[in-house]
Protein backbone atom coordinates (compact mmCIF):
# COMPACT_ATOMS: atom_id res chain seq x y z
CA UNK A 1 0.00 0.00 0.00
CA UNK A 2 1.47 3.26 -1.07
CA UNK A 3 -1.41 5.49 -0.13
CA UNK A 4 -0.70 7.83 2.74
CA UNK A 5 3.08 7.64 2.58
CA UNK A 6 3.27 8.34 -1.09
CA UNK A 7 0.97 11.35 -0.75
CA UNK A 8 3.14 12.88 1.91
CA UNK A 9 6.30 12.05 0.01
CA UNK A 10 4.98 13.74 -3.12
CA UNK A 11 4.53 17.00 -1.32
CA UNK A 12 8.00 16.85 0.10
CA UNK A 13 9.53 15.62 -3.15
CA UNK A 14 7.90 18.39 -5.16
CA UNK A 15 9.51 20.99 -2.94
CA UNK A 16 12.85 19.23 -2.64
CA UNK A 17 13.20 18.44 -6.32
CA UNK A 18 12.08 21.82 -7.60
CA UNK A 19 14.46 23.34 -10.07
CA UNK A 20 15.59 26.61 -8.50
CA UNK A 21 16.42 28.19 -11.86
CA UNK A 22 13.57 26.55 -13.80
CA UNK A 23 9.96 27.56 -14.11
CA UNK A 24 8.41 24.16 -13.29
CA UNK A 25 8.87 21.29 -10.86
CA UNK A 26 10.17 17.92 -11.97
CA UNK A 27 7.77 15.72 -13.94
CA UNK A 28 9.08 12.59 -12.26
CA UNK A 29 5.81 11.88 -10.44
CA UNK A 30 3.32 12.87 -13.13
CA UNK A 31 2.13 9.28 -13.65
CA UNK A 32 1.31 8.47 -10.03
CA UNK A 33 -2.30 7.49 -9.32
CA UNK A 34 -3.30 10.18 -6.83
CA UNK A 35 -6.85 8.84 -6.53
CA UNK A 36 -5.50 5.55 -5.20
CA UNK A 37 -3.35 7.38 -2.68
CA UNK A 38 -6.18 9.60 -1.48
CA UNK A 39 -8.49 6.60 -1.14
CA UNK A 40 -6.18 4.99 1.42
CA UNK A 41 -5.16 7.91 3.66
CA UNK A 42 -7.74 7.25 6.36
CA UNK A 43 -6.87 3.52 6.40
CA UNK A 44 -3.18 4.30 6.79
CA UNK A 45 -3.91 6.62 9.71
CA UNK A 46 -6.25 4.15 11.41
CA UNK A 47 -3.92 1.17 11.03
CA UNK A 48 -0.66 2.97 11.75
CA UNK A 49 0.49 2.38 8.18
CA UNK A 50 0.30 -1.39 8.69
CA UNK A 51 0.43 -2.17 4.96
CA UNK A 52 3.35 0.18 4.31
CA UNK A 53 6.86 -0.96 3.55
CA UNK A 54 9.63 0.11 5.92
CA UNK A 55 10.74 2.74 3.42
CA UNK A 56 7.21 4.09 3.05
CA UNK A 57 6.73 4.16 6.82
CA UNK A 58 10.02 5.98 7.36
CA UNK A 59 9.21 8.51 4.65
CA UNK A 60 5.77 9.12 6.07
CA UNK A 61 7.16 9.71 9.54
CA UNK A 62 9.61 12.22 8.16
CA UNK A 63 6.97 14.11 6.18
CA UNK A 64 4.44 14.06 9.03
CA UNK A 65 7.12 15.21 11.45
CA UNK A 66 7.87 18.16 9.19
CA UNK A 67 4.20 19.08 8.76
CA UNK A 68 3.46 18.74 12.48
CA UNK A 69 6.49 20.79 13.52
CA UNK A 70 6.66 23.37 10.73
CA UNK A 71 3.31 23.57 8.95
CA UNK A 72 0.76 23.67 11.75
CA UNK A 73 -2.00 25.16 9.60
CA UNK A 74 -1.60 22.40 7.00
CA UNK A 75 -1.56 19.75 9.72
CA UNK A 76 -4.79 21.13 11.17
CA UNK A 77 -6.49 20.97 7.76
CA UNK A 78 -5.34 17.36 7.25
CA UNK A 79 -6.61 16.39 10.68
CA UNK A 80 -9.95 18.09 10.09
CA UNK A 81 -10.46 16.23 6.84
CA UNK A 82 -9.12 12.75 7.62
CA UNK A 83 -9.46 12.49 11.42
CA UNK A 84 -11.96 15.09 12.67
CA UNK A 85 -12.36 13.33 16.02
CA UNK A 86 -8.57 13.08 16.56
CA UNK A 87 -8.82 9.34 17.15
CA UNK A 88 -5.55 8.58 15.39
CA UNK A 89 -3.58 11.78 14.85
CA UNK A 90 -2.93 12.42 18.53
CA UNK A 91 -0.43 9.56 18.65
CA UNK A 92 1.42 10.97 15.64
CA UNK A 93 1.56 14.42 17.19
CA UNK A 94 2.89 13.14 20.49
CA UNK A 95 5.53 11.00 18.86
CA UNK A 96 6.61 13.24 16.00
CA UNK A 97 6.64 16.64 17.73
CA UNK A 98 9.96 15.53 19.14
CA UNK A 99 11.33 14.43 15.77
CA UNK A 100 14.12 16.73 14.62
CA UNK A 101 14.15 17.69 10.97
Amino acid sequence: MKSFIVLCLFGLAAVALAKPNGSTYTDRYDNVNLDEILAHIREALEQNCAKCTDTQRSGTRRVLGHIINNEQESWNRLKAKYDPESKYTVKYELELRKLKQ
